[in-house]
């Protein structure tokens, strides 16, 4: 127990024992946010009920029928809430959901926590930290089971609506199996709907980024609804160009400008890359597909002329492959030549889960990236429109009068 003394002017000594104070002072916080909310409770139900308690009125919609006890985890600590009940009316309030038991992001802590081997008592511990209450290890068990199911069912929700663009990537993880150390493969889907949203559109596992993989990805993905899609836009990756054409063969495919410029520099001696960096920006620079396939061939003499010549043999082949961009609305153009829209979601994939190291399964590697997945989401990125796409309709109306 922690004590300050103090000495007045009298020459008394005064003790503070900073520990009961700041029991006082959260037990006085504590009741304040609990009366707080059960206000709230009570505003809310009369708002419902469109009269308060006991309030004679025409316009009264509902009567209250008691209340139940329920207990809530806030910052301030455990609270108990009386929630109003309604003789015909349900009662749904959005207070409580506002201080969920568990935010979904503490939700992802608990499972990499749980992956990444972490024991049982300093679980413990961080959730008395971040709640006032200790988490067992069964309650631990129980809730990685809970969120398993409601990620899995998010995962395999029907997609509603036509995305005309849609981005492909995978991420390699590694697992144990048979006490080995493998790889395994995550694959990802995200695609911009007819408003111009962002949307996670699946996510799967693959024993590895090949067509078989791929074509299990894209009949998952169209089993579930995905339609009218106009352009994929991925890396060159194995077998990937075969199964769209297989299960979407009226979609073009893009190759995302910045692999294939990374391609090319690995052919590229250090000292030059800044060079090639603006011969190859130039191609995409032009104002159509025809003037840049003629930039193109300038782009390749010159590599030749520098004594490139594997460089330029590999803007010669690939280089129709990164200008499918053209056909679509040019105010798309930047956002649609990359697979960055999908790059930096990865990114922070990555790096959630570099935090674990080697996984278990294959399972847990999908939950985790999954779950991820589904609080970028839930977040701006998935609330912010991204793209006008009234200028795809207006472009395939004037070519369709032309």
């Amino acid at each position: 127990m922690t004590q300050k003394d103090y000495t007045t002017k009298s020459g008394k000594i005064i003790q503070i024992n900073e520990s009961q104070v700041k029991e006082h002072l959260s037990e006085i916080v504590r009741g304040t946010v609990q009366e707080t909310l059960n206000q709230l409770l009570d505003e809310e139900a009369d708002r419902l009920c469109n009269a308060r308690r006991y309030e004679r009125s025409s316009s009264r919609k509902d009567t209250r029928a008691g209340y139940y006890r329920r207990k809530l985890h806030t910052r301030a600590g455990e609270v108990e809430l009386k929630v109003p009940k309604l003789r015909t009316l349900t009662f749904e309030t959005a207070i409580i959901e506002r201080y969920r038991r568990r935010e979904s992001s503490v939700e992802e802590a608990l499972i990499e926590m749980y992956l990444a081997g972490v024991s049982v008592r300093r679980v413990e511990d961080i959730t008395e930290a971040l709640w006032g209450t200790r988490v067992s290890a069964s309650t631990v068990s129980r809730l990685n089971a809970r969120i398993y199911k409601t990620i899995d069912e998010w995962r395999k929700r029907s997609i509603e609506g036509e995305h005309p663009y849609v981005y492909l990537d995978g991420i390699s993880l590694k697992r144990s199996w048979g006490g080995e150390v493998r790889n395994v493969s995550v694959l990802v889907a995200v695609g911009v709907d007819e408003g111009g949203y962002r949307e996670i559109l699946g996510v799967c596992e693959g024993a590895k980024e090949d067509r078989e993989s791929w074509s299990n990805f894209l009949r998952h993905l169209k089993e579930r609804g995905l339609k009218g899609v106009k352009l994929f836009v991925s890396d060159r990756c194995m077998g990937l160009i075969e199964s769209i054409g297989e299960f979407y063969p009226a979609a073009r495919w893009q190759r995302c400008v910045v692999h294939f410029y990374r391609n090319v520099f690995t052919y590229v001696p250090k000292g030059k890359v800044k060079e090639v960096v603006l011969m190859l920006k130039a191609i995409h620079a032009q104002e159509d597909r025809r003037e840049a396939l003629r930039k193109a061939k300038l782009v390749v003499e010159k590599l030749r002329g520098m004594k490139l010549k594997n460089a330029a043999e590999r803007v010669e082949e690939g280089i129709e492959e990164t200008l499918s961009y053209y056909a679509f609305p040019r105010e798309h153009w930047r956002r649609i030549r990359t697979n960055n829209p999908l790059e930096r979601v990865m990114r922070e994939i990555r790096r959630r889960t570099r935090v674990v190291g080697c996984f278990p399964d294959g399972e847990s590697a999908l939950m985790l990236v999954a779950a991820r997945l589904r609080h970028i989401a839930g977040t701006k990125w998935g609330m912010r429109q991204y793209l006008k796409m009234e200028r795809i309709k207006e472009q395939e109306s004037d070519v369709s009068i032309a």
